[in-house]
């Protein structure tokens, strides 16, 4: 077995996940990912659970890929072994919500990792890129896909040909994340948002981050169809039943998320 490379923790219906390969600067190895995969599968499926937090460090959220572990494979090794695609790849079909807190640097790997979260929340030291041109390769965990969709094209090929890093005020700025804070506050704002997030009912926050998602990826005509369905959907919940009538009797509602 490896070492541990992540810790976890719960708070209430929040789960708290970590990276924690300090000396590496959090660097995403096969192993990290494996763990990390397994981690939120094992939340996503815990009823108790509504919300995860995904940090790293003050210093580096993940400075990339392990360039060490790498370096020697062969276009076999990586083809074969279906290198960032298996657990890397199933990041993306986590259904609950995923807030990154991200602080240092989020750079190759590490950007890509935040970008499969659902909100990036930054601290003001935050540092964001796609250096990977740098050592003779490309992005290859959706650096040249997802960025593109999230600040436009121009900016996003300015950071994946140039390798140039951008601070956590252009890339809000860029639209690359929510919001900013100070590093002092970034895990008090990431919990907050967290909070409220785990307040709603669940089956509503999984179809709406399905809905946003669809919009992202699909076509408008498609989507605007998808998002219709899943508002007609919970009518059905216990939940909808719940949240309305408290609205009408002035009250809060108390979810059962289903």
């Amino acid at each position: 077995m490896s070492e541990p490379m992540i810790k976890t923790e719960t708070r209430g219906r929040i789960a708290i996940i970590t990276l924690d390969r300090p000396k590496q600067l959090n660097a995403l190895s096969n192993e990290l990912i494996d763990q990390l995969a397994e981690a939120m599968r094992a939340f996503d499926a815990d009823e108790g659970i509504s919300v995860m937090v995904l940090t790293g460090s003050e210093k580096a959220f993940a400075a990339g890929a392990d360039i060490g572990a790498m370096q020697s494979w062969s276009y076999m090794d990586v083809y074969k072994k279906d290198y960032l695609g298996g657990n890397w790849d199933s990041l993306r079909r986590i259904r609950k919500p995923i807030i990154a807190a991200v602080a240092g640097y989020a750079l190759g790997g590490g950007c890509e990792l935040a970008m499969t979260c659902d909100i990036i929340i930054a601290a003001d030291n935050a540092r964001f890129g796609q250096p990977e041109i740098k050592l003779g390769v490309i992005p290859g965990f959706g650096g040249t896909q997802r960025l593109p969709r999230a600040v436009a094209k121009s900016k996003a090929m300015d950071l994946v040909l140039t390798a140039r890093m951008m601070d956590a005020e252009e890339a809000e700025r860029a639209g690359l994340v929510s919001r900013v804070v100070p590093l002092d506050k970034l895990m008090d704002v990431a919990l907050e948002a967290a909070t409220a997030i785990a307040s709603m009912s669940l089956p509503s926050v999984i179809m709406a981050k399905e809905c946003v998602n669809m919009a992202y990826e699909g076509s408008l005509n498609d989507t605007l169809m998808f998002e219709r369905r899943n508002f007609h959907a919970l009518f059905a919940t216990e939940d909808q039943k719940e949240g309305m009538t408290a609205f009408v009797e002035k009250r809060k509602p108390a979810f059962k998320h289903r």
